[in-house]
C-alpha cells in the first residue's frame, strides 16, 4: 500500500470521528431506512404519547362531571328548607278550661317536635271552625289540639268528647296504622283513636264501664291477644272496692270478652312489668299492699277462656313470690304506697316502690329488695336523669313541712343520695324535668322558691320559680323564669335532634273549675339562661355570674343516652 492510500484512509477515519452519522459517501443515513430497520423503537414513543393524551382527556372529563354535579346540587336541585323556629311563642284561649295532658310529637313531619294538648271551650267551637255538633257532641266539649313547635300555629283541632278522662299518645299500631296513635277515654263512655298527624279518627267505640266508675290510669298496652297482628289495650276502672278490667282491640276498638273483676280496695294504682323470661305481670298497689297478677290470668278473667298464646305465660320465680289465693306480694319496708315506677337496670328493669316514708327498689326478676332510702311524703312521680356520666339517677320530691319540699337526686344502682336541696313550694307544683347533655349527664329543672336563710319557713305565698341545675356546678342554681299562673302541665323537650332545648308550659283553670284564660307557651332554654339570675348555694372564688351564664349557654344536648 502506497503513501496516497494511507493518506485517504486517514482522512476517512478523521471524517468518521467528526461526523459519526455520515456513511461512506459523506451523506447522513436516511431516517426512513433507519426507522425501517428499527421499527419497534420508533413506534414505542408514539404509543406512550397516545396513552398520555387519553389520561389527560379522562382527567378533564372527570373534573367536568364533578363540576356538573356540584353546580346541580348547589343551584339546580333545591336543598330541603329547614324550619326556622321562633325562640318563644304563646297561644291563648279565652273562656276555656284545660286538662293535665301534654304530649310532644312531630305532627307535621318537619323534624321539629310539635305540641298536643286538650282544652274545653265554653263556646263549643274552635278557631278551625269546628264545633261540638260536628262530632255529635253536646257543647261545651273537649278539643284535642296540635300546635306547631316552630311558631305555635294551629296544625289541627278536633272535638273528641264531652269531658276527658284520660288521653295517651305514642301507642304503636293503633288502628292498624304504621304510625303510632293517640287514644282518648271520654265521658260519656267513649273510646276514640286519633291519628296525631292529621287529627282524623281511626276508630270510635262506645264502652260499657258501668255506673259510678273511675278510670284507673294509665291504660296498659298489651301483646296482641285477638290474633289481628296489632297490640291491644287494657283499661281498669273502679267502683267502690271493686276493680274491673276491660280489653279492647288496638286495631278496631272492639271489646274482647266481657270484663274481669278484682277485689283490691278503692282506687288502686298499677304497673305492667315484663320479667326476664318474657312473662307479663300487672302489679297493683293499694294503700299499704302490693298485689301481682299475670297477664295470662287477667286475660282469662276478662274472656272466660284459657289463653293458648305463647306471649301470655307465667314466670316460675314470680309465681313463688305471689301468695295464693290473695295475689299479695310481701315487702321489706312498710308505709302507704304512692307510686310504682320501672327503673332501667344493668340486666333488665327493676321496680321502684315509692311509699309515704321510703322509696324501695325491688329486683325485677326476684322481687328481692335492693335498697331503701328515706323520703317522707313523696309529692310527685319520680323522674330520671344522669348526675354522673352514664349512671342513671332518680329525682324525688318529698314534703318536709308546710309549703316546703326537698329535691333529692338518688343513684339508681345503690340508693345513695348525691345531691339534695330544700325549697318553698306551692300546692300542685309541677314535677321536675330533665334534659340530657352532651357530657353524658343531665340538666335538671324544678319549680319552687329558694331561700338562703335556713331559719325561714315556707310561705303560703311562695313564688313559683323555675330553676336550672347541672352537676358540673353543684353549688349553682339558675333562676330562669317565674309563673304566677296555675300550671296544668310542664315538660322540657329537645324540639330538634340534640338541639333546640326548650320547655313547654300549659296554664289555666282545669275542668273542675270555672272558665278563664288557657295558655300554652314554648320558651327556648338558652333565651332564659341569658337573662337568668344566678343563685349561689356556696360561694366559689373566681366564678362570676356572667361566666356561669356563658358556661350554661354553651352546653350542648344529646337525644341519645
Amino acid at each position: 500500500m502506497n503513501s496516497d492510500e494511507y493518506s485517504v484512509m486517514d482522512n476517512k477515519d478523521l471524517e468518521a470521528e467528526i461526523h459519526p452519522l455520515k456513511n461512506e459517501d459523506g451523506k447522513a443515513p436516511d431516517n426512513h431506512e433507519n426507522c425501517a430497520e428499527k421499527e419497534g423503537l420508533c413506534r414505542k414513543p408514539t404509543r406512550l404519547s397516545q396513552l398520555s393524551r387519553w389520561r389527560t382527556a379522562a382527567f378533564f372529563l372527570s373534573l367536568f362531571l364533578c363540576l356538573i354535579v356540584v353546580f346541580a346540587f348547589s343551584f339546580i336541585i333545591p336543598c330541603p328548607v329547614r324550619p326556622v323556629s321562633q325562640r318563644t311563642w304563646n297561644r291563648k284561649y279565652d273562656r276555656a278550661v284545660t286538662y293535665r295532658f301534654l304530649a310532644v310529637e312531630d305532627v307535621n313531619e318537619d323534624k321539629v317536635q310539635d305540641v298536643i294538648f286538650v282544652f274545653k271551650d265554653t263556646n263549643g267551637s274552635s278557631s278551625f271552625n269546628r264545633s261540638c255538633s260536628d262530632e255529635g257532641l253536646s257543647a261545651p266539649c273537649a278539643f284535642v289540639t296540635a300546635v306547631s313547635g316552630t311558631n305555635g300555629s294551629t296544625l289541627w283541632e278536633r272535638p273528641v268528647t264531652e269531658d276527658l278522662l284520660w288521653m295517651e299518645c305514642a301507642i304503636e299500631q293503633l288502628g292498624g296504622a304504621q304510625s303510632p296513635g293517640c287514644l282518648v277515654i271520654g265521658n260519656p263512655e267513649l273510646l276514640t283513636a286519633i291519628n296525631p298527624h292529621t287529627g282524623e279518627v281511626r276508630w270510635r267505640q262506645f264502652n260499657s264501664f258501668g255506673a259510678n266508675y273511675t278510670v284507673v290510669t294509665p291504660l296498659l298496652k298489651i301483646p296482641d291477644v285477638d290474633g289481628d297482628g296489632v297490640q291491644d289495650v287494657m283499661i281498669f276502672t273502679t267502683a267502690g272496692d271493686e276493680t274491673q278490667s276491660f280489653i279492647y282491640s288496638g286495631k278496631k276498638g272492639e271489646q274482647i270478652g266481657t270484663s274481669g273483676r278484682l277485689s283490691l280496695g278503692a282506687r288502686p294504682g298499677h304497673l305492667m312489668h315484663v320479667t326476664k323470661t318474657g312473662s307479663y305481670y300487672v302489679l297493683f298497689n293499694t294503700v299499704n299492699s302490693l298485689y301481682g297478677y299475670s297477664l295470662k290470668d287477667l286475660y282469662s278473667m276478662a274472656t272466660g277462656l284459657e289463653s293458648k298464646l305463647t306471649s301470655l305465660k307465667q314466670d316460675p320465680q314470680w309465681e313463688k313470690k305471689i301468695e295464693s289465693p290473695t295475689h299479695h306480694i310481701p315487702l321489706l319496708s312498710s308505709g302507704d304506697i304512692r307510686y310504682l315506677v320501672k327503673v332501667p337496670g344493668r340486666s333488665g328493669e327493676n321496680i321502684l316502690v315509692v311509699k309515704s316514708n321510703t322509696a324501695e327498689l325491688l329486683d325485677g326478676q326476684t322481687l328481692d329488695s335492693l335498697w331503701t332510702v328515706n323520703a317522707s311524703h313523696i309529692l310527685s312521680e319520680p323522674v330520671f336523669g344522669y348526675y354522673t356520666p352514664d349512671v342513671l339517677h332518680i329525682v324525688l320530691e318529698s314534703g318536709v313541712g308546710p309549703n316546703r319540699k326537698k329535691i333529692m337526686i338518688v343513684e339508681s344502682g345503690s340508693g345513695a343520695v348525691h345531691w339534695e336541696l330544700e325549697l318553698n313550694s306551692r300546692t300542685g307544683s309541677p314535677r321536675p324535668a330533665t334534659l340530657n347533655t352532651a357530657d353524658h349527664r343531665s340538666m335538671f329543672l324544678f319549680w319552687g322558691e329558694y331561700q338562703a336563710e335556713a331559719n325561714e319557713t315556707g310561705s303560703k305565698a311562695a313564688r313559683q320559680n323555675l330553676y336550672l341545675f347541672h352537676p358540673s356546678y353543684p353549688n349553682v342554681l339558675m333562676e330562669l323564669n317565674n309563673s304566677p299562673d296555675r300550671i296544668a302541665a310542664f315538660d322540657a323537650v329537645l324540639f330538634e335532634r340534640s338541639r333546640h332545648a326548650c320547655y313547654v308550659l300549659l296554664t289555666g283553670p282545669q275542668s273542675s273549675e270555672g272558665p278563664g284564660w288557657v295558655s300554652v307557651t314554648k320558651r327556648k332554654l338558652k333565651e332564659d339562661i341569658t337573662g337568668s339570675r344566678v343563685t349561689w348555694l356556696s360561694q366559689v372564688a373566681g366564678d362570676s355570674e356572667q361566666y356561669i351564664r356563658d358556661r350554661f349557654f354553651r352546653m350542648r344536648f344529646s337525644s341519645q343516652m
